[in-house]
């Protein structure tokens, strides 16, 4: 095989549980089922923070957020270092590289500068684009709720973030985030010549705020939809800190009626974007190169959505940190991989699909052997963390395996879940007597894998 061109599409807010999701009968995301259903599916990828940088610089740099310095959303880049990203690597090897859409990833130099890239098109461009229309995407008050935040020294400050309210989207859908940033992508691959090429999409949606083009506001009929059984409940045995969360306080006095509101929203988000990549993948097909171009379709983080009595993510939910993922390989069948499995993964998976050395210095582990001759990887356990925003704030740490979640913040508050009777997490047994070894054996495997990545909080 020639070598063959990279589609990377992520998307942000968007739960694993929305592939194959139908709600009101129609299904939520008809363009990324078609495409899973042609790719390798990973019905257990974690991300390593629930939250926007620290999960993509990640991704990106294929080190834990503690190896590689940015734990919060650093949009200065204070804590960024010199690290070599997927982009880098893919242009000394030959390839043009394109960066469309959001740009949440933080490294020294700063990604724009640090490569050739051959287009490069981010959040700002599209203000500059609608400032020229004479018009405000700024989020107003009304999608803002004010929140008190926890920093490491144990106070807290206020912050505003998007709330739960609902609204249209006032302008024409063209001149809709994700709209634009499609058109800029369908432009590279009108133009693309005979050089392989990478295309990286960063959509926006379906991240709050909640402003929704027309035709997808009340696509999914608030209410016919049908909410998880522990939206607007908490869990047993709780942390009594869970409610001091940022989550737990976008989500206070939020009726059943208004989650249904918010999910009907959200769905309608998703169908939105579900249709953007739809314009993609056609466009490659109409270009013939579908057939010589793997695909990477992730997004960085869920949403709690009233599960849990939670709003957003920067918990350790399931909602939260578990992502959709699917990677489509040319002349490889598609097959679903139920092994858990960390989004630092796909770095490492990515360079041995096309034959470039790796460095010792990825904190993942290759799918490949897995994808190709069936090489389970036992007793695999995956580690997450968020340690504030935007600033060092409310520590989380946890580990998960086949069957457990524990989770452990710096007040020395544990949990765990069973996740194979207890898929909800609504039940946690971290003080149960007959789980003592269990905690204790995750703790210390938590503990070991901070100290190797550089974790302060151990």
């Amino acid at each position: 095989m020639e070598k063959p061109n990279i589609l990377f599409i992520m998307t942000d807010h968007q739960r694993a549980d929305s592939i194959g999701m139908k709600q009101c009968g129609i299904e939520v995301t008809p363009n990324l089922n078609k495409l899973f259903k042609e790719s390798v599916i990973f019905t257990r990828a974690y991300n390593t923070c629930p939250l926007c940088v620290p999960c993509r610089t990640a991704l990106a740099t294929g080190k834990y957020p503690t190896h590689n310095g940015v734990v919060f959303n650093d949009w200065d880049g204070i804590r960024a270092r010199d690290h070599e990203t997927i982009h880098g690597i893919l242009e000394k090897n030959g390839y043009n590289v394109n960066h469309i859409g959001v740009d949440h990833i933080k490294v020294k130099p700063i990604l724009k500068n640090r490569v050739n890239f051959n287009k490069w098109v981010d959040q700002h461009d599209y203000n500059a684009y609608v400032k020229k229309q004479g018009i405000s995407v700024k989020r107003d008050n009304k999608h803002s709720k004010e929140v008190n935040e926890s920093r490491n020294n144990g106070e807290f400050f206020a912050k505003k973030y998007s709330n739960t309210y609902v609204s249209e989207w006032e302008y024409d859908s063209n001149i809709y985030k994700d709209t634009y940033f499609t058109r800029e992508c369908l432009d590279v691959i009108e133009n693309a010549d005979d050089k392989p090429f990478a295309l990286f999409i960063n959509y926006w949606a379906p991240h709050p705020p909640l402003r929704v083009p027309r035709e997808y506001l009340h696509k999914f009929n608030p209410d016919n939809i049908e909410l998880p059984d522990n939206v607007g409940k908490v869990a047993q045995n709780e942390p009594s800190n869970r409610r001091l969360g940022v989550p737990a306080q976008l989500a206070e006095d939020v009726s059943q009626e208004e989650w249904k509101q918010v999910w009907s929203a959200h769905l309608g988000l998703v169908n939105y974007v579900d249709n953007q990549i739809g314009q993609i993948l056609s466009k490659f097909e109409e270009k013939g190169l579908i057939d010589n171009t793997i695909i990477v379709f992730t997004s960085d983080h869920g949403d709690h959505l009233g599960q849990h009595s939670m709003y957003q993510k920067m918990e350790m939910y399931e909602q939260a940190i578990k992502v959709p993922l699917c990677i489509k390989i040319p002349h490889v069948d598609s097959m679903k991989i139920d092994d858990i499995m960390s989004n630092l993964d796909v770095l490492p998976t990515l360079l041995d699909e096309l034959g470039i050395r790796k460095s010792d210095e990825l904190d993942g582990i290759s799918q490949s052997e897995r994808i190709h001759n069936n090489k389970e990887i036992k007793d695999r356990k995956v580690f997450c963390q968020y340690s504030g925003n935007p600033e060092l704030g409310g520590i989380r740490r946890a580990v998960i395996t086949n069957q457990y979640k524990y989770i452990y913040d710096d007040n020395n508050e544990q949990e765990l879940y069973n996740l194979e009777v207890d898929p909800l997490e609504m039940n946690n047994v971290a003080n149960d007597e007959k789980n003592k070894s269990i905690v204790n054996d995750l703790h210390r495997e938590c503990v070991k894998w901070g100290k190797e990545k550089g974790d302060w909080v151990f």
